[in-house]
């Protein structure tokens, strides 16, 4: 018998900044206070029973076994003709789409198939949360820089200025998360003409593609050639159809980035949920839901910010995505002079209602004085949560 206690190693953390998200604490004090959730980003609704049904029928067809590494064929090619038909970009299915396990892991994998050890990679803050961890994780070095305050606009001086020799790729996300900006074709052609002489790479999370409103277009990667030719375009199903609890995406590359992304995904996941991807592939012979899709959360947004102009939050611009951010300055309130962490906190357990201070998706905490919303949810959801902040 040993004469020592059991005794666990000491280890350096790989991410040492990390702690538990803000998503996880405020959806927990939601829990705790009952309040409305409209934190966290994902819909309190169901998906369309036809695709719960395909599911069904892929599992009783006996696709449960392991699909191909990049992904069932059948996804793929549904992804190609999708492709082809919005963006206007011809992609092989069998060499330059491979099917993930979310965005998340999709930008994940890109990462660390392209970057090595002190290669610098530009993120354009507020961003979504994995976007630095996940730099940190591929032994990169995150350069932030900021959207320009107030409208979140792309402001490229600063993003050339960010540029060195080192600098092996830069990050993007439109339609953005958190402030709901839409990157315009000007902005992508504004992209396209810097990265041209260099050999930058682009990550380009498009996972709310279909969620552009007042009768904008969605400026995919896909559809500048300057820009396909050197991107992982990152896009989410779950995203899409209302499962964000699937966990499946897609990441449309050249046949090179592909050859090296699939590299590092068949080790890190090897392939993702089978009657999962039948059933998405089936589901998606008809267009219509996800061409649909912004006519259906537009009316969402504009019954949430019908019912937010009879309260003193400031609205922003809110052009995609299914968030809306305000700004909480001129609330009658003495507590909207608290850090936006704890204004959401106190609006949680006072007002009953959740969300998330912006502050959260900058390195350095940056606070605006703004606030996001999820808009994502049920009529009568978003309607009693206008009911409680009416109070304000």
């Amino acid at each position: 018998m040993s004469l020592h206690p059991p005794r666990t190693p000491l280890l350096q953390s790989r991410l040492p900044n990390v702690g538990t998200t803000i998503f996880t604490v405020m959806s927990a004090l939601a829990a705790e206070h009952k309040a409305v959730n409209l934190g966290q980003g994902f819909p309190d609704f169901d998906c369309d029973p036809a695709l719960v049904d395909a599911v069904t029928k892929a599992m009783q067809a006996g696709h449960n076994q392991y699909p191909p590494m990049p992904g069932v064929p059948a996804l793929r090619q549904a992804m190609a003709d999708k492709m082809l038909a919005l963006y206007g970009l011809r992609c092989d299915p069998g060499t330059e789409i491979t099917v993930t396990a979310g965005a998340t892991q999709a930008i994940l994998t890109a990462l660390l198939a392209v970057v090595h050890p002190g290669d610098e990679v530009i993120v354009l803050e507020p961003c979504y949360d994995s976007y630095v961890p996940n730099i940190e994780l591929a032994g990169g070095v995150p350069v932030r820089v900021p959207l320009t305050p107030g409208t979140f606009r792309p402001d490229f001086d600063r993003i050339a200025a960010a540029m060195t020799p080192r600098t092996r790729a830069i990050l993007i996300n439109s339609p953005h998360n958190p402030s709901g900006t839409v990157w315009s074709a000007a902005d992508m052609q504004r992209l396209q003409d810097l990265l041209a002489p260099t050999d930058v790479l682009l990550i380009s999370d498009e996972v709310y593609e279909h969620m552009v409103f007042d009768g904008q277009q969605h400026q995919s990667a896909a559809r500048f050639p300057g820009l396909a030719a050197r991107a992982f375009i990152v896009s989410s199903f779950g995203k899409t159809y209302h499962v964000t609890g699937w966990k499946v995406g897609t990441v449309v590359a050249p046949a090179a980035l592909t050859a090296e992304f699939r590299k590092v995904h068949q080790f890190n996941v090897f392939t993702v949920n089978t009657p999962m991807q039948h059933a998405l592939a089936a589901y998606m012979a008809n267009p219509a839901p996800y061409l649909e899709l912004s006519a259906f959360y537009q009316r969402k947004r504009d019954l949430f910010c019908e019912g937010l102009a009879n309260t003193r939050f400031r609205m922003l611009a809110g052009e995609g995505t299914y968030f809306q951010c305000v700004d909480i300055s001129g609330l009658a309130v003495p507590e909207r002079d608290l850090p936006d962490g704890d204004f959401c906190q106190w609006l949680t357990r006072e007002i009953g209602v959740a969300a998330i201070p912006l502050s959260a998706f900058y390195g350095n905490g940056f606070d605006q004085r703004v606030v996001r919303f999820c808009f994502a949810k049920k009529d009568d959801t978003l309607r009693e949560a206008l009911k409680r902040l009416a109070r304000l």
